[in-house]
């Protein structure tokens, strides 16, 4: 999939497409029905499918940090864009100057001018330009005079339910994850780059995956059950994201200990899948407590994959040495 990064990177070549636009937070089940229809209607006509998102979000400028918790970070949205066949990506660097444009600029220049858009696709609560008093009746419009398809997809619909990253949100604050997992399609997942920590874990016989999340807040806290995508394969564990209170941590850091593993992961990306929430993050009274906790969290996870029939033996690799 090609990337462009910012409109002052769109090409000549880069005319004529079949887009769609929005934050695609999560890329979730109501998300894939839009690209899927993107994909579709691009092999029809051959042309490129080509996705348009933000970043930051929007919310992320104009709330601050009252913005709501990302689902996921660009990186995970470029994979999950990628394995759905989108042939282009522009990312738009969101600034409340490229908000305050008028509706007939941004279809104008943007849409008509620089992308050639032949076809158009988005929600049923698509917004855009100067105060969001850009519409779906005004790309109408433009459509017809200008000749380009339009289309709206409806909101796909889960138990009478709409799906969005809204309701994907609460549902993990509210610890459902079965919830979560069925409106994006796939469990919850954080991925990242592991990284050299401070060894604890090592030292109290549970060594850690460590991962830095760099992100302005999260949608999950404590302490769960996963499973974790690695170069070695796919392993059952234990996670802990938060600050860690116990040894004083400052940043929001995931920790994951995988059973039955020895493999080194530092410097390798590694995808944890939040399965089932053993517990809130808490602060304990001194490393012996801490240590006596993670035994019964991994005693918890192990019965938690067992009950539900997820507990089979781990992938193999070469025994060396796991990080701390």
């Amino acid at each position: 999939m090609e990337l462009i990064r910012g409109l002052h990177n769109i090409q000549p070549q880069h005319r004529g497409c079949v887009l769609t636009i929005g934050n695609f937070d999560g890329v979730h089940l109501g998300h894939q029905a839009v690209l899927a229809k993107v994909v579709a209607i691009a092999k029809q006509k051959q042309l490129p499918s080509c996705v348009m998102l933000f970043e930051p979000q929007p919310l992320e400028v104009f709330a601050g940090t009252a913005a709501p918790a990302r689902l996921s970070r660009f990186r995970e949205k470029y994979t999950a864009l990628a394995q759905l066949g989108i042939d282009r990506l522009l990312c738009v660097n969101f600034t409340a100057a490229f908000a305050a444009q008028q509706p007939q600029q941004f279809i104008q220049q943007l849409l008509l001018k620089q992308l050639g858009v032949e076809h158009l696709i988005v929600g049923d609560d698509f917004r855009f330009g100067k105060n969001r008093s850009g519409s779906f009746d005004l790309l109408a419009l433009a459509s017809v005079q200008h000749q380009f398809g339009l289309c709206n997809t409806s909101s796909l619909i889960m138990a009478e339910q709409r799906i969005s990253s809204t309701l994907i949100r609460q549902a993990l604050a509210e610890d459902n994850l079965v919830l979560a997992t069925q409106m994006l399609g796939r469990p919850f997942s954080l991925t990242g780059r592991v990284r050299h920590g401070r060894k604890l874990g090592r030292d109290l016989g549970f060594p850690t995956a460590n991962v830095f999340l760099y992100r302005r807040k999260l949608p999950v806290a404590g302490v769960y059950a996963i499973t974790a995508n690695t170069v070695f394969g796919r392993f059952y564990g234990v996670a802990n994201i938060g600050n860690r209170p116990t040894v004083q941590g400052q940043r929001q850091q995931l920790e994951a200990h995988l059973l039955d593993f020895k493999g080194d992961l530092y410097g390798s990306q590694i995808e944890v899948q939040l399965q089932h929430k053993l517990r809130p993050e808490q602060r304990f009274d001194g490393l012996e407590a801490l240590q006596q906790q993670i035994a019964a969290d991994v005693t918890a996870a192990k019965l938690f994959f067992q009950r539900n029939a997820l507990f089979e033996a781990s992938a193999t690799t070469d025994k060396t040495e796991q990080n701390g």
